[in-house]
């Protein structure tokens, strides 16, 4: 196995490390710390924002408008005000977040109707500005900002409410529970094949195997770094490669700068197990399985490549198993990333190519 040094992450805080409740900091602590009731920083919230704010025009539009050309011509106006004006109110929110923790429930949401009303006037004041309105509405225009604002508001708080920490678990937990039967039964059988005939062997499996059933049955409360993930995989494709031998040709192309990227627990391994299971075992001649990571930019770009079968990949569909877990895959990613993270899979040129696209840092 290689050595993983360059890609070791750093430990999280053990509970352990927090104050305990005779230290200063725990006297002054409150019972319960202020939290960010809505979070506009996030790119599904400004794709969303900007979608329900032109879907409000442009049925307000139809009340005015004497024709479909007549509506187009209002919508492109009114978008000329609305869509800055949206923008600057996600903008300031964003920027002013962790000021807004600290304050009391009512005044967050005083702050954010407030600047959706002084947002709306910004867009407005562009208009006449631009002498695309003869008059400014600076009346409607502010109110009609603080309602969307306020509405937005309301929206992001139930969506956060949905996506808290226990009902994430609780998905996560469901999705995950669908792997572990599959993978540990996979892994076991692999380490017991050799435990009369290579009793090394077997025995450098096992520790492999033991680790792989501590994070297969660790708790999902936390995602982790993509280093861990790899760590995990190279363990699986050590048990998998004593199995196969010289079927089984795996290619790394890492970059450390990915490795901080994070996941949620046991993703990567449902993926590399689809390439031994699809690729590997239907093949006489074995099959070549590539891991490549990369940064780029502000991004983080996994790759999961096995060639197939000749005749598979030429005539034949592929087996439903990919579908399963790929299903389990893409859920995940949504719930930790949102829109933020990209999944495609597919055949290409005679191999199964999985590609992962998530932020560098979350």
């Amino acid at each position: 196995m290689r050595n993983l040094s360059i890609l070791s992450a750093a430990p999280s805080a053990s509970p352990s490390a927090a104050p305990s409740s005779g230290s200063p900091a725990s006297k002054h602590a409150p019972a319960h710390p202020r939290v960010v009731l809505f979070d506009a920083c996030q790119v599904g919230t400004v794709f969303r924002a900007v979608l329900f704010v032109e879907a409000v025009i442009a049925v307000g539009a139809m009340f005015v408008a004497a024709g479909p050309q007549d509506w187009l011509g209002l919508l492109a106006t009114m978008t000329g005000g609305a869509l800055p004006g949206t923008l600057l109110w996600l903008i300031l929110t964003c920027a002013i977040r962790k000021p807004l923790a600290r304050l009391p429930r009512l005044a967050q949401y005083s702050i954010g109707v407030l600047l959706g009303a002084v947002s709306a006037l910004y867009g407005c004041g562009l208009l006449r500005l631009t002498g695309v309105l003869p008059v400014a509405p600076w009346l409607a225009s502010g109110l009609a900002g603080a309602l969307l604002a306020g509405v937005a508001i309301t929206v992001l708080v139930l969506r956060a409410r949905g996506r808290t920490p226990a009902a994430t678990t609780a998905r996560l937990e469901e999705l995950q529970a669908r792997i572990r039967p599959h993978f540990l039964f996979n892994t076991l059988n692999s380490a017991i094949a050799l435990v009369r005939e290579e009793p090394a062997k077997a025995e450098t499996m096992l520790e492999d195997l033991a680790e792989l059933f501590r994070r297969a049955l660790a708790d999902p409360h936390e995602p982790v770094t993509l280093a861990d993930e790899i760590a995990l995989a190279e363990r699986y494709l050590a048990i998998e490669q004593v199995r196969f031998g010289e079927r089984l040709r795996i290619t790394w192309q890492l970059d450390p700068g990915a490795s901080g990227a994070k996941l949620p627990p046991l993703l990567l391994q449902p993926l590399v197990e689809n390439a031994v299971k699809h690729g590997v075992e239907p093949s006489p001649e074995g099959a070549t399985l590539r891991i490549r990571t990369e940064r780029r930019g502000g991004m983080v770009v996994i790759e999961v490549i096995n060639s197939l079968p000749p005749l598979r990949w030429a005539d034949e569909p592929l087996p439903r198993g990919h579908g399963i877990a790929l299903a389990n895959v893409r859920d995940r990613l949504r719930l930790l990333h949102d829109v933020q993270a990209q999944f495609r899979a597919g055949v290409d040129q005679g191999s199964y190519r999985v590609r992962i696209d998530i932020p560098a840092k979350s």
